[in-house]
This record gives structure tokens, sequence and C-alpha cells, in this order.
């Protein structure tokens, strides 16, 4: 009886203490859509979001939570209650870095579409006002760019306004901003047509058992892609937020 006594408090103790390091880690909350988010690793699924990587370049001391979804604009990350969760689970000095745009521009989706200049900057502003009111930190990112070359070769911008507007809102609300746009856009553009395809799901029929007929997707990353992108958000993590940078691994 003596033993489990012991067992018990033992158990009861490293709970508390467990408990207690969590609560004094910062958190970083991921809040997006697809280009963000965690994919299945089994299945044969090459796809993966820069939100999955990005975690690997932290050492201890900080933790993540990506709550970023396939398919979801500030609009319907609101609706189906996602963002209630995250606020319910932050707290003083937490990290909230949200990206989203590729939803929001989709027209003729009405659960998802929200106009640039009214409905996503104003679902914009909403997020970051509720971070700072539960003493977190928001910081906004611009959508990462698609490869969308046109016959000449030549990237296009497909999310005009979108992009745009994120920055403005940051400028205007002193918000940290990591402007992925901006810098996927030099990438895929260093990269060039053809290389950059390695970036994306661009795959022949049998690479890998999830695309039995092949892909070419130009919005979704590669395994090469999410690393890639998440180089670029650990570059702008330095700039935007440096008291971050001592959790950096080497």
């Amino acid at each position: 009886m003596k033993q489990i006594k012991i067992i018990i408090l033992g158990m009861l103790f490293f709970g508390i203490v467990s408990f207690q390091k969590a609560q004094e880690e910062i958190t970083i909350f991921l809040v997006g859509d697809s280009t963000m988010a965690d994919k299945p690793y089994a299945g044969s699924n090459p796809e993966k979001g820069w939100g999955q990587v990005f975690p690997l370049y932290f050492k201890e001391g900080i933790r993540f939570e990506n709550h970023a979804k396939n398919g979801r604009s500030t609009k319907s990350f609101r609706a189906e209650g996602r963002w209630k969760t995250v606020m319910k689970r932050i707290k003083p000095g937490d990290y909230v870095i949200i990206e989203f745009g590729h939803n929001d521009q989709k027209i003729n989706a009405k659960d998802r579409y929200a106009f640039a200049d009214s409905t996503y900057r104003d679902n914009l502003k909403r997020f970051v006002a509720e971070v700072r009111e539960k003493k977190g930190k928001p910081v906004l990112a611009t959508p990462i760019s698609r490869r969308s070359f046109d016959e000449d070769g030549k990237l296009l911008d497909t999310h005009g306004r979108y992009s745009e507007v994120v920055r403005e809102v940051a400028e205007e609300l002193n918000v940290p901003l990591f402007d992925l746009h901006a810098k996927t856009v030099e990438v895929i553009e260093q990269f060039g047509v053809e290389k950059s395809k390695e970036l994306f799901l661009h795959y022949r029929p049998g690479d890998y058992s999830q695309f039995p007929e092949g892909k070419e997707d130009d919005t979704h990353l590669s395994p090469t892609g999410a690393f890639k992108v998440s180089d670029l958000a650990v570059e702008e993590l330095k700039r935007e937020l440096p008291e971050l940078k001592k959790y950096l691994k080497d």
C-alpha cells in the first residue's frame, strides 16, 4: 500500500510539473488554410503545409499548435468556431500567426468569400484586436504565391488586393508582418518555370499511390516547398520577432 501511495504521489508531482512547464512555455498558434495546415503522413501523401514543418526549426521552450485547415478563409474559420477554440487556449505572451487569402477570394463560395477591401480587411482587424484583448501577440502573414506562369514565363499575381490588404492592416495596426507572398514570388521566379514544380505537387502517374493518375497542383506544397516556405518564415521571424531568435535551432 505504501509503495502504491508513493507511485501515485510521484505521478501527481510529475503531472503538476508538466502542467506548470506548459503554462510557462510560449505557444505559437498557427491559423490559416491548406498551405499552412498539417497533412497526413500515411497513405503515400507527399502534400505538406509549411506550418507542419515550421516547428522543426525550434528547440525546447516554445511550442506550437497548428489550427490551420484546408479550404478555410477568414470568414469560414470563424463561422465554424475554429477561431473561438484558439481564443480559449491562448494565454498572455502567446503568438498567433494568421495567414489567409487563397479561399477568401473564391467569389462563388458563399461560405468562404470575403471581399478584400471590406470583409477580408475587417476580419483581419478583428483577429488582431481579439488576440490583443487576450494579451497575445498577433502576426499577419500574406498568402504564399501560387505557381502561376503565363505563356511567356512571367509569374502572375493571383492574390491581387488580398496580399496588399494584409500589408496595409499590418502597417495601420502596427502588427508584425511575414510577407510570405513577396518572399515566395522571389523564390518561384528564381527557380523558374520548370524547377519551381518541385515546390508544389507535380507528379507523374505512379509516383505516389495518393495520386495514381498523377498530379499538377500549383497551389499546395510538396515537402520541398513546405521546407522552403518555412525557411522564408524563419527569415521573417528573425526580422519581425527578434525576441524569438533564441529559440531557433543552430
